[in-house]
């Protein structure tokens, strides 16, 4: 590359690494007091040591030039429309800084405000005429009442979120992919993906060509939670992605909803747990707007941030550190492998997996094995 680069080029590079997550972004920018070209231009003396970055990162690193073709990249985001919003941006979200695990950077096809309040409405992709009825309902009345709904575009509620948003003549909605933006999934909401473009957004913070996967997905879940002030949940079994959202809400701190269901439905079984939980029983779209201007009342804590995660692994489910105990030996494990341990299915644990790294416990290697971070073993 002939031009020097600028910060902007250096978090699109950095974003578009392998090997190299967001907790571990944030750590390496920190080290290097939010410096992006600081952290690209590092020796590997410099980079060896830091807390949370592993070997695969470090390498990663070390070879940018040949990892991340740049020119290549914004080619193609010129050539279909769309820009890399990186944290210094003023179109980065706000909420979205106020997470853990902030993206240095998103993709985005669209001219949307993300200052505007934001709803997420997420749920099972297996759904019921209720569960798309409700979901399509509540997107059309949010958004006639200016405040946009967030989802995932996957098949089901998240399509009737979409669907009933662009209904509003006010709508607005923001649809974030767990791939590239260059890849419509599921294909068959091409059209929807088009229009959500038009009067909304669409948003990953994924390089171009990258596929959807069960890795992917647990990322974009955080995001739909982190970029909403509350997270409704219409339909979930007791295993259902959605659930991952919640989660995900929970511990970033925004309200968390869910419809109540038949107890003898499976569709609701998720939901009506949430509700045994603490989640916010939901039946109209006031009730949400009534809580919501309750907590805007409350004064916001200014919590110092602190840029290691906790060595405390109490707060995790039990579960979750079954999982994390099979690393204190320092042992590398393929995904497959743990499934054999624990007597787990691949589905689950992928997602355990992905939320373990995400909240900076375990680091992915090149060769698609985990291990724990040095901090926690």
């Amino acid at each position: 590359m002939g031009k020097a680069l600028t910060r902007r080029d250096a978090y699109w590079v950095l974003n578009g690494l392998p090997g190299i997550g967001p907790v571990s972004l944030n750590r390496l920018l920190d080290r290097f007091s939010g410096d992006p070209l600081a952290v690209l231009d590092a020796g590997e003396s410099e980079l060896v040591g830091i807390a949370g970055v592993r070997s695969p990162a470090v390498n990663s690193l070390l070879r940018w030039r040949s990892l991340f073709d740049l020119d290549r990249e914004k080619e193609m985001a010129n050539s279909l429309g769309m820009t890399f919003v990186d944290r210094e941006d003023n179109r980065y979200p706000d909420l979205l800084k106020k997470i853990h695990d902030p993206p240095i950077g998103m993709y985005v096809l669209g001219d949307y405000d993300f200052r505007l309040p934001s709803v997420a409405i997420v749920g099972s992709r297996r759904t019921t005429l209720y569960g798309q009825g409700v979901a399509r309902e509540m997107a059309r009345e949010l958004a006639g009442r200016g405040i946009c709904v967030t989802s995932g575009l996957a098949r089901g509620i998240d399509t009737f979120a979409h669907r009933g948003a662009l209904e509003s003549d006010r709508g607005s909605t923001v649809a974030v992919l767990g791939c590239g933006l260059d890849i419509v999934y599921p294909p068959e909401n091409i059209d929807l993906y088009r229009e959500i473009g038009k009067r909304g957004a669409v948003v990953s913070e994924f390089p171009f060509r990258r596929r959807a996967d069960k890795q992917t997905f647990p990322m974009r879940n955080r995001l739909v939670s982190g970029m909403s002030q509350a997270v409704v949940v219409v339909e979930s079994d007791q295993s259902g992605g959605s659930l991952i959202t919640a989660g995900f809400a929970g511990e970033q701190g925004r309200l968390v909803c869910a419809v109540p269901g038949r107890i003898d439905q499976r569709t609701s079984a998720g939901c009506n747990r949430l509700i045994r939980d603490g989640a916010l029983l939901l039946t109209s779209v006031e009730d949400l707007l009534e809580e919501l201007e309750h907590e805007a009342e409350m004064p916001e804590l200014d919590l110092p941030y602190s840029g290691d995660r906790k060595t405390d692994i109490e707060d995790l489910s039990e579960q979750d550190k079954a999982l994390l105990k099979l690393f204190t030996g320092g042992e590398s494990l393929a995904a497959d492998r743990i499934g054999q341990l624990l007597g787990r299915s691949s589905p689950e644990i992928s997602s355990d997996l992905m939320i373990l790294e995400l909240k900076g416990y375990i680091a992915k290697r090149l060769d698609g094995c985990f291990e724990a971070v040095s901090t926690y073993r």
